[in-house]
């Protein structure tokens, strides 16, 4: 019988592991069932929490210790990826909903996002790609705006959240633009929606990061008082959403923007790596339908099929039906809490990945 040659990509799941030991556990519990088997890792992100690990892990450089201000003003460390004149920055160290328990995203800034863009372009870099996903934050990006130098009426409007939009009566964007005049800005984010309205950052994110029902309205309006002052045609662009709106702060000073698992993929090569594999492993915390929108398995499944690979995923949770599935480009998918439990899933994430995997090693191996 023929050696398998597997690659395995996935996702962190969740606040559980990162894509680092996900990839681990999966290789792990693989190599029990079929320890013949050739195992080739690529840990994945989308741009969201883990972005900076993933990409230092395949291409090497310098990780820069960075002291911010989190989402709720106190001091949290970061580390920012430099790599031959371009900085990597992962907005989640900076404001990411797992940072804190607290849960008041009407007062909580992406100041800190600016300062370590800021401290990229002190350090010299000439591109800055800003991994945008995971974030507690909900604040158009008016914080990042403002560690970059931008000036608000009244002075500390920008800083509060979306709470002190309110009061919002003039921004002067020109001194953040001349901060990082000469500095490719990169948005790296796979989420496409716009900042206002019904797709936008407050209504289908602000939930999850604690926004209630009867305060969208008056959210999306603060938002829509910083996108008028600022510059409302690029609130419409996709991607302006992205982040509690971060997409659409950097993209007012002047950024374009990519696919967060784009950037990562080319990183590592994954193509290539998916052409010379036989079989592609991929997987997230809970595998649903809303994988469609710039999630890592569906952007390893697309890479897949153009190598013309099958491609199945493990999850904690899977939430799609099969032909669900399949129109994600996933030929399988399998669940940690089917095989083990939700309680088992949460309390031993590792083991029980790796018992998962070796579960599926008697599908996929031969």
């Amino acid at each position: 019988m023929g050696v398998v040659r597997v690659l395995i990509a996935p996702d962190s799941f969740g606040d559980t592991l990162t894509a680092v030991q996900a990839a681990e556990s999966i290789a792990t519990g693989w190599c029990r069932r079929s320890p013949g088997d050739e195992i080739e890792m690529a840990p994945m992100s989308d741009g969201g929490p883990g972005f900076v690990g993933v990409l230092h892990a395949s291409l090497g450089g310098e990780l820069l210790s960075v002291s911010v201000t989190d989402l709720y003003g106190e001091e949290t460390p970061t580390a920012v990826l430099m790599v031959e004149g371009t900085a990597y920055v992962e907005s989640a160290q900076a404001c990411g909903l797992h940072l804190s328990e607290r849960r008041d995203p009407e007062r909580a800034t992406s100041y800190g996002v600016g300062q370590m863009v800021d401290a990229a372009v002190d350090e010299g870099a000439r591109r800055v790609v800003v991994g945008l996903g995971g974030s507690g934050t909900n604040d158009g990006g008016a914080g990042l705006l403002a560690a970059l130098g931008a000036v608000a009426e009244p002075r500390e409007a920008l800083r509060g959240g979306p709470h002190a939009l309110e009061q919002l009566s003039a921004v002067a964007l020109a001194p953040a633009q001349q901060r990082t005049t000469g500095v490719e800005l990169v948005v790296a984010s796979d989420v496409d929606n716009p900042l206002l309205g019904l797709r936008g950052a407050t209504n289908v994110y602000g939930p999850q990061k604690g926004v209630v029902e009867d305060r969208k309205h008056q959210v999306d309006d603060q938002l829509e008082r910083l996108a008028e002052l600022v510059d409302r045609r690029l609130a419409d662009r996709p991607g302006a959403g992205a982040a509690g709106g971060l997409g659409f702060a950097l993209l007012a000073l002047g950024a374009t923007r990519v696919g967060g698992v784009g950037v990562v993929a080319d990183a590592v090569g994954l193509a290539a790596r998916a052409a010379a594999s036989d079989i592609v492993v991929t997987g997230e915390g809970a595998f649903d339908f809303s994988s469609r929108s710039g999630k890592v398995p569906y952007g390893v499944a697309r890479i897949a099929a153009e190598a013309i690979r099958p491609c199945i995923a493990l999850a904690g949770q899977v939430l799609v039906g099969s032909r669900e599935m399949r129109a994600l480009g996933i030929e399988s998918a399998y669940s940690m809490v089917e095989l083990v439990g939700e309680e088992a899933s949460m309390a031993e994430p590792a083991e029980s990945l790796a018992l998962l995997a070796e579960r599926v090693a008697r599908t996929w191996s031969r």
